[in-house]
């Protein structure tokens, strides 16, 4: 055996010695084997606390006073969390085309709920009577072809043969509308779900939502309505099923000109919402609903005593459990005025899905309520092909006739944020104490009170440093896994390294935490929740983008409680109980952060949780940058906070940091891609700035490095500094 064999060999001995260092800390705690769904279900425990202070409040409502007192309330708040709407303008509808069909016509049109915004749909009229028909407004549910589905054209025909006029639109990401329109493989990049959860996450950074939109669009559809003389106007009906059963009941929520509306297949309560399939796509999700109060009955109760159906079956993926619970409790509201027949709930043994009898039970609803009696029997129909039913000439408004969308939107408010943090930023001082006060509102930022019990949880001892594992209790049953590297020869330095270090077997994952404590600095590495060993967790939802759940983060947009927040207050945790472990008083803690947790350190250092010194490495540029672009790293979206960009961004919280050091390190656009130095140079400016006016010009220090050679350096001299 020769000496170059033998060196083989010996390394291959260390190389395996290496990759048996075990970094779980939570392996060891069967109890724990849950803990990968801690951020979701600490949001549910919050949204499950409002539930209840919901419910005591409903409990008390006897008289119609009370009622009408709560859904004055309900109201006013369903217009705070989900407005303002658009001013209206001009809707310039354009008829396409008119089809004579077998005893109704169909007229296919476009009209613009917004100036440029148009939108796509098909009059159904009935032959005969002109004037005065009963109309229906149907939403499609999440289906590619919107309204031009087989199993919609059913109901939208026989209601037609019944005598309604019948009014469906398509819905932003559906039918023509779609946003992410491929020409090339003639479809969307995305399902309709994600179409609408794509830009809807944008849309919350930028302080608006999908649902804002989608209500107007519905809103603009009755206006339309109104303008024609084949609709009573009296006499307006709204129904839709999935998706269409959201949109139906969101709708009539906000316009009373709607007299009866029949949601399908959507009607439930949040708790069991939450507790099956968690939240929906971007529209079924409002700001701060649950914090503010609101469920899914809220929606029918606040258009009390008008008529309205909750069309419902028992193996539907919206809980039935939730829609009976939601039944008796509707069911209050009526009785108080004295017209229970004017609500009811029509069940079937089905999934998800359109029954016959349910069916029957739609068609005897509108006819009772709108003034259009006959008989409710389901007749078979021939559905239209879909491409006759197409608007307009390629079947997409992206390919056929200009006009914009949700993101043209997101660009727009995105815009005017950015104008009016220019104009802010120009007297430093009151931005950045605004800065202080808004973002830990709007992010939910609760500072920590009970610091949970702190769980030794073993040691590994090393060469030159020790690896102590622990864990913090908390709130009765969550754990916050973190793992401490020390010196054999401590030092007066420290450091905070977050991470999403999922693989506990490698220690490239740990490469950085290594190296720094074998320069003798005191390490400390969590695993903040959604991360590590307490995620991603079972939630993936109907918003599910590149591993990375929206639908979880639509739960923190319920509850007013953003996963920055959580991370802040998980951080400020780990460090109470590491001030006594590690005796840390004297010690300079400096921040690191890799990836997107950039934003949760500079979250964290804004609301008070004090480091020395911040290093960055590979952070999100901006959220501007997320928003103001039509693609974007889906990853990105959890470690933004809803409304945040109103009021202000990252650059305003290293600024914050001033005249601290900071040094960020290969800053990612919103692609995830190297940001252009020309990109930085606009975006941190006001940074720069704010450096140089106190004097400390050199403590901020943006570095690209094409070739990632220099981090290991870079983290060195940063230290001995």
């Amino acid at each position: 055996m020769n000496k170059y064999t033998l060196s083989a060999i010996l390394l291959l001995i260390c190389k395996l010695t290496i990759a048996q260092v075990d970094y779980s800390v939570l392996n060891y705690w069967t109890y724990y084997s849950d803990a990968e769904n801690t951020l979701y279900k600490q949001q549910c425990d919050i949204a499950f606390k409002y539930m209840e202070e919901r419910s005591d409040k409903i409990s008390q409502l006897k008289t119609i006073e009370d009622w009408r007192k709560r859904q004055q309330e309900v109201k006013e708040t369903l217009y705070k969390i989900v407005g303002p709407f658009p001013e209206k303008t001009p809707l310039n509808p354009v008829t396409t085309e008119k089809i004579k069909a077998d005893g109704f016509s169909v007229e296919k049109l476009y009209f613009e709920s917004m100036p440029e915004y148009k939108v796509t749909a098909a009059f159904f009229i009935p032959g005969g009577k002109k004037r005065n028909l009963p109309t229906i407004i149907f939403c499609s549910g999440h289906s590619d072809l919107g309204f031009r589905s087989d199993v919609y054209q059913t109901m939208i025909l026989n209601l037609v043969m019944k005598g309604f006029a019948v009014f469906a639109f398509d819905p932003y990401g559906q039918g023509e509308r779609l946003q992410y329109f491929d020409e090339k493989q003639s479809k969307s990049r995305f399902s309709s779900t994600r179409e609408h959860s794509y830009p809807g996450a944008q849309l919350f950074v930028n302080g608006a939502s999908t649902a804002r939109y989608m209500i107007w669009d519905g809103i603009r559809c009755v206006d339309y309505l109104l303008t024609r003389k084949e609709v009573d106007p009296e006499n307006i009906g709204i129904t839709g099923r999935s998706g269409g059963g959201t949109q139906s009941s969101h709708i009539a929520a906000f316009d009373e000109r709607i007299k009866a509306v029949a949601p399908e297949c959507y009607v439930t309560t949040f708790e069991y919402l939450l507790k099956s399939n968690g939240p929906q796509d971007a529209e079924q999700n409002f700001y701060h609903g649950f914090m503010e109060g609101i469920d899914l009955a809220d929606l029918l109760e606040v258009r009390a005593p008008k008529p309205a159906l909750m069309i419902t079956t028992t193996r539907d993926i919206f809980s039935i459990q939730g829609a009976r619970e939601t039944r008796e409790e509707i069911k209050k509201v009526y009785d108080a005025y004295d017209l229970i027949d004017n609500f009811q709930m029509i069940e079937d043994d089905a999934g998800h899905q359109s029954t016959k009898k349910n069916r029957e039970a739609m068609y005897a609803f509108f006819q009772k309520h709108l003034d259009n009696s006959g008989s409710s029997e389901d007749l078979e129909v021939k559905p239209f092909p879909a491409e006759a039913l197409h608007v307009t000439e390629t079947g997409q408004l992206s390919t056929s006739i200009e006009s914009k969308f949700l993101f043209d939107i997101n660009k727009t408010l995105a815009e005017a944020h950015l104008q009016d943090l220019i104009g802010r930023r120009q007297d430093v001082l009151t931005h950045l104490e605004s800065v202080k006060n808004s973002s830990r509102i709007i992010a939910g930022f609760q500072s920590v009170q009970d610091f949970g019990k702190l769980v030794f949880s073993g040691r590994t001892v090393m060469d030159s440093y020790t690896m102590d594992k622990y864990l913090v209790e908390y709130n009765a049953q969550y754990v916050l896994p973190f793992i401490v590297f020390a010196p054999r020869v401590a030092s007066s330095k420290a450091a905070l390294y977050l991470d999403d270090l999922s693989d506990k077997e490698s220690e490239e994952s740990y490469e950085i935490p290594l190296q720094l404590v074998k320069d003798g600095i005191t390490v400390i590495v969590p695993d903040l929740p959604g991360y590590g060993e307490t995620g991603p967790g079972y939630m993936k939802g109907d918003a599910y983008f590149n591993n990375t759940s929206y639908n979880q983060w639509f739960a923190g947009i319920q509850n007013g409680k953003s996963m920055m927040a959580i991370h802040a207050e998980s951080i400020q945790k780990v460090l109470y109980h590491c001030n006594t472990i590690l005796d840390m008083e004297g010690k300079k803690v400096t921040g690191i952060s890799k990836g997107a947790f950039n934003s949760s350190l500079l979250h964290a250092a804004t609301f008070g949780i004090g480091f020395d010194n911040i290093f960055m490495i590979e952070p999100i540029m901006s959220f501007a940058s997320i928003v103001s672009n039509k693609e974007y790293e889906p990853s990105f979206i959890p470690f933004s906070v809803a409304g945040g960009l109103k009021y202000y961004d990252l650059p305003d919280l290293v600024a914050d940091v001033a005249p601290k050091k900071v040094l960020m390190y290969n800053s990612l656009d919103h692609l995830g891609r190297l940001a252009e130095k020309s990109e930085m140079d606009v975006t941190y400016d006001f940074v720069e700035k704010q450096y140089k006016s106190m004097d400390s010009e050199s403590n901020f220090i943006i570095v690209s490095d094409k070739s990632n050679e220099s981090l290991v350096e870079l983290l060195s001299d940063f230290f001995k500094e």
